[in-house]
Order: C-alpha cells, then structure tokens, then sequence
C-alpha cells in the first residue's frame, strides 16, 4: 500500500508544473480529441495566416510601409545572446500551460481548447495592425549559434508592434490564472501561477535582450493585451508586470528604471488615446503614423 501511494505521489510530482509537460505528446493528445483537435487547428490557421502569409507576401510585395520603431533605451540594454533559448520558448510556453490545464482538468477539456482558441485569436488580432504597416528594429547581424541563423534566415523582422511575443506570454498567465480561480482553485496552483508569471517576465526580458524587439514594442503589445481582454489584464495588472521587468541586476537599476516607466508612460498613453478611438488599434497606427516622417 505503501508502495503505491509512494509511486502516485513521485508521479503527482513530476507533473505538477506547467514547465515539465510534453509538447509532443500533448500533440497527439489533440489529434485524439475532437475539442482540442479542433481548437488546436484553428489557431494553426489563424498563426500561418495572420503571421507568416502576412508577413512574407508583405516582404516580397513591399505593398505595406515599413517603419522602424527604436527608441534610445534600446542601446542600453545589452546583447546577451545566450538568452535565445528564453526568447524562443514562447512557443512552448503556452503549448505546455494548455497540455497542463488538460492534465488538471481532464473533464473539462473546453479549459485548454478555449485557452488554445484564444491563441489563435491573439494572432488575428496583432495582425490588423500589421496589415496596416509593417515595424522593425535593428539587429546585430549575429550568426553565432544555429538559433540566430535559423531566426535571421526565416523570420523578416517586419512585425513588431504590438510584439507577439510579449502578448502570448502574457495572454498564458493569465488565462491561467484566470481558470483556476474560476474553479476554486487559486490555493492549489499558486505555486504553477507564479511560475508562469515569472517566465512570461523572462520571456518578456529577453526579446529586448536578443534585440528582436524595442522597449516601444512591450508597450505596445501591453496595451493590446488590455484591449483584447480588458477583464483579465486590467492597467493595474499592467503597472505590476511593468513594475517586474529588469529586476535582477543585468542591467545597471538607473536603466532598468527609465525603461519600466517608459514602457508603462508608452503604456498610459496608448490606453487614453483609445479610449477616443473607434478602434483599439487606432493608437498604435499613430504611432506608426509618426515615426514614417
């Protein structure tokens, strides 16, 4: 008996956090099951589509502006290569928190199908700003591991503002904690919770480190994420995640101070002017507007 509650409990332990789920297997998963199989390839459709297809008929047609969106505080902030691995996790850091809902959840899979549906949705969104213009920054011309040859050979670097990166992360913690607090769980999964919230912060850190996006585009991706879903990403949240960033001593705390309250500044501004606005992407268009001059 003994035997038995020892092997539940070393099995409880090795997947009770969302960072040690299987993205492979959690793909078979999907295709196993209607509701996942099915959320799963609509946001496969809207992240080609709205991302990718947009993204290089653009670059081959030059049919859409391109505006470079830097700011100063950008030549602060160091190159650290060796935080690709963060940056590129994006991907597999919502995958993981939706295998996770599914594994705690596993009667109620519209948990993680509507997580996943969400995704796809964010995709979408983004992308009405990008069809409109194309943002880009400069980056070091690094070739020195296999990730930055494979992101410098696929990825144009035409699609900054709002940053995808940011808003996924984002949109995984809190759906998250969103989930678990609907069901009475909040207590159980805090520890999960705040796991996701930290590596979002990371992740969040580290596309300004590996220089694939401005501090302009934080703000940016911030602000969408408000209006995308107002309820679960309030401007309180907003200051808190701000207030988080750049808190480990990488870069000197003057810095790292001028560029929390910049982004939060940035932040503020684009949720007052879209408050006039008749659409949410109005603000960021504005902004893009300015900088083409």
């Amino acid at each position: 008996m003994s035997l038995s509650v020892r092997s539940i409990d070393e099995r409880v332990s090795r997947y009770s956090m969302p960072s040690r789920q299987s993205v492979p297997k959690f793909f078979f998963t999907c295709l196993l099951n209607s509701a996942l199989r099915k959320a799963g390839c609509a946001c496969i459709g809207k992240m080609f589509y709205n991302f990718f297809f947009t993204q290089y008929k653009g670059a081959l047609l030059r049919n859409i502006p391109v505006v470079n969106v830097e700011h100063p505080l950008d030549e602060e902030i160091p190159f650290l290569p060796q935080k690709v691995n963060i940056y590129l996790g994006f991907f597999s850091f919502w995958i993981r928190t939706a295998s996770f809902l599914n594994r705690i959840y596993p009667d109620r899979k519209e948990c993680a199908a509507d997580f996943i549906a969400s995704i796809g949705r964010l995709y979408k969104a983004a992308a009405e700003v990008y069809a409109a213009c194309f943002s880009t920054t400069k980056r070091p011309h690094y070739l020195g591991t296999f990730r930055f040859v494979l992101i410098h050979a696929f990825d144009p670097h035409l699609m900054c503002i709002p940053s995808l990166h940011v808003m996924l992360v984002i949109r995984t913690y809190t759906a998250f904690a969103s989930i678990i607090r609907t069901s009475g769980d909040s207590e159980m999964y805090a520890r999960q919770a705040a796991e996701l919230r930290r590596c979002a912060l990371a992740i969040t850190e580290s596309v300004l480190y590996v220089k694939q996006h401005s501090v302009n585009c934080v703000s940016a991706a911030m602000y969408a994420m408000t209006r995308f879903d107002p309820q679960l990403f309030t401007e309180k949240d907003a200051e808190a995640f701000a207030g988080d960033l750049f808190t480990d001593n990488t870069v000197p705390s003057a810095v790292a101070g001028r560029i929390r309250e910049h982004i939060l500044s940035l932040y503020r501004r684009f949720l007052a002017q879209g408050e006039s606005s008749a659409d949410w992407t109005e603000p960021l268009l504005a902004f893009l507007e300015e900088r083409k001059t």
